[in-house]
């Protein structure tokens, strides 16, 4: 990403109400399909500036997390930010051994100009162990293209069909999705429709809200994330969240 969107990731990461709402979706389907043992390696595949990878620390403090990340300067952050080792790579080439990991996580990365997502997926399935767990939140829809995704240099949106698709090719079984972000996503579509007019450089819509509005949508998607535990499937949202394993 262009620096200033690392900058303002690195700022917002753990206040803003989306990546609330992002870390309870992706710690939560860890948890319900295979909870981290003391010890067990997790890793987070293209960690950004660390805020997922910090609450990985804090939910699960007894294993061993840590991070991959391309941007040196985005790794140094999240290192301090996690407190947990960041390896400098990228996802395209994890430096790891196989079945290294009892767990991988990666949010929004895959949809990134620079990585080549079959490939990623399988360097992924590569480093975990028999019977690992793999989570990822991708950004929904291809036609909700837009100013935010040219400021963080996303190329590609998905559905909850062509992940499936993209795991089972990958080697992954036992996949689940599910939508997420459902409630607000009227909201989202209309900003990131209406905003940008192309005659400017794009930035990202990654902004802290009023307090009253971020608590708000703080609690609905919170109250998404306790649905998807209960077992539900929201039929459509901002993004969508895939759990697989390697058999």
């Amino acid at each position: 990403m262009e620096r200033a969107e690392y900058e303002r990731l690195a700022a917002l990461d753990r206040r803003l109400w989306w990546f609330h709402g992002m870390h309870a979706q992706m710690l939560g389907a860890l948890s319900r399909r295979r909870p981290p043992g003391k010890g067990e390696p997790l890793l987070d595949a293209g960690c950004g500036t660390g805020g997922l990878l910090a609450s990985v620390a804090a939910r699960f403090p007894e294993a061993s997390a840590m991070g991959v990340e391309i941007d040196a300067i985005a790794g140094a952050v999240a290192q301090e930010q996690s407190a947990r080792p960041v390896c400098i790579a990228s996802v395209n080439a994890l430096p790891f051994a196989d079945a290294r990991f009892a767990a991988v996580l990666s949010s929004d990365v895959l949809c990134h100009r620079g990585v080549a997502e079959e490939e990623a997926l399988r360097q992924m399935h590569r480093c975990l162990a028999s019977g690992g767990v793999l989570v990822l939140n991708l950004p929904a829809y291809r036609w909700l293209l837009s100013e935010h995704d040219a400021a963080v240099h996303n190329v590609r949106r998905y559905t909850a069909a062509g992940v499936r698709s993209l795991l089972a090719a990958a080697g992954f079984t036992s996949i689940r999705t599910s939508y997420w972000n459902t409630v607000l996503f009227p909201l989202m579509v209309l900003r990131r429709k209406l905003g940008w007019q192309g005659d400017r450089a794009p930035a990202s819509d990654v902004s802290l809200l009023p307090a009253p509005v971020e608590a708000t949508f703080r609690l609905v998607v919170r109250i998404e994330a306790a649905l998807l535990g209960l077992g539900l499937r929201l039929p459509f949202g901002g993004s969508v969240l895939a759990t697989a394993v390697k058999p």
